[in-house]
């Protein structure tokens, strides 16, 4: 039992001894909130500590046991008054709405407009103008995702891959939406690599949903900070960076960094090859030096045949 689970037990338990203001049965209590008569009694030992600030006997919640497992609780009544949003809890349901009313479906819209207007019309800190900017596609699109995902239906996308610079049709069975760093994503199980897969949505051209029911593929997979450095096939690379090619660390996601007298050396992770030769053919001669040297050889190459058709 851990204390945030006993905190969130007894918010809980507050409002629903309120709403018995002639008391409760401590073993039916307890059976409500599925814990041991035991451990309610060691939530009500913690209660007789919470109050108003001061601590006086006037300001503490006071709770009334009898000897035959009666509990009655009083000096509360301030809780039941509505609670305010401070500005930053406020701005941040103001954020989070207007992600859901992003990549939530269409059925969403109504009552997330009717919450923000709520939210916003009720709290002074919600009213200067917050825009939230994902990169999620069109929203035709993640209508019929979230549609076919709702359905369970197999889909046929139209993808514009940028690493390896081609468009491509996979047939996937769409599982989750979600947003990290300003992308809109789509977790997919991929019936063409029998795996996992994670496609950006403002990448995804085309939805042809199809009448084929997808399977159950257990859990989607995290898609958390480190999904990166769970890859096996990951490997890290270091770039020696000139100042023309700093802005990099701020769009791409690396380990560190560290000033040298040569230039900003970056550490990466590279999962993809293809994605590392375009990234270094886009810097040119911003990258001083590439470790392991191996890991630009792909460049190099791409970079001389370029030339020589150029030439030619």
């Amino acid at each position: 039992m851990t204390s945030i689970e006993q905190v969130n037990r007894m918010l809980a338990l507050v409002p629903y001894l309120q709403a018995r203001p002639d008391g409760a049965d401590l073993a039916q209590t307890a059976a409500a909130f599925g814990v041991t008569p035991k451990q309610l009694l060691a939530d009500l030992d913690v209660l007789w500590y919470c109050g108003l600030p001061g601590g006086l006997p006037g300001d503490l919640i006071e709770v009334d046991i009898a000897q035959t497992g009666w509990i009655q609780l009083s000096n509360a009544e301030y809780l039941s008054r509505p609670l305010r949003f401070a500005p930053d809890e406020a701005m941040s349901l103001v954020v989070a709405l207007q992600l859901v009313r992003e990549l939530g479906g269409p059925e969403l819209t109504v009552a997330v407009d009717g919450a923000l207007a709520k939210l916003t019309g009720a709290h002074a800190a919600a009213r200067p103008p917050v825009v939230i900017d994902v990169a999620s596609g069109s929203a035709e699109i993640r209508r019929r995702l979230a549609e076919a995902i709702e359905r369970g239906l197999v889909v046929r996308l139209t993808y514009d891959g940028q690493t390896r610079a081609e468009t491509t049709t996979p047939l996937v069975e769409p599982k989750r939406l979600s947003v990290r760093d300003g992308y809109g994503y789509l977790d997919a199980w991929s019936l063409d690599r029998d795996d996992w897969r994670v496609y950006r949505l403002d990448r995804i051209a085309e939805v042809t949903v199809t009448e084929a029911t997808g399977q159950d593929r257990g859990a989607v997979p995290g898609f958390g900070s480190g999904w990166l450095d769970e890859r096996p096939d990951a490997a890290e690379v270091t770039l020696l960076l000139g100042p023309d090619a700093h802005w990099i660390t701020e769009y791409l996601p690396v380990r560190h960094t560290a000033p040298t007298p040569q230039g900003l050396a970056v550490t990466l992770l590279v999962a993809d090859p293809a994605w590392l030769r375009s990234w270094l053919l886009r810097l040119g001669i911003g990258v001083l030096s590439v470790q392991p040297p191996e890991a630009a050889a792909s460049a190099r190459d791409a970079a001389r045949e370029a030339l020589s058709l150029y030439q030619g």
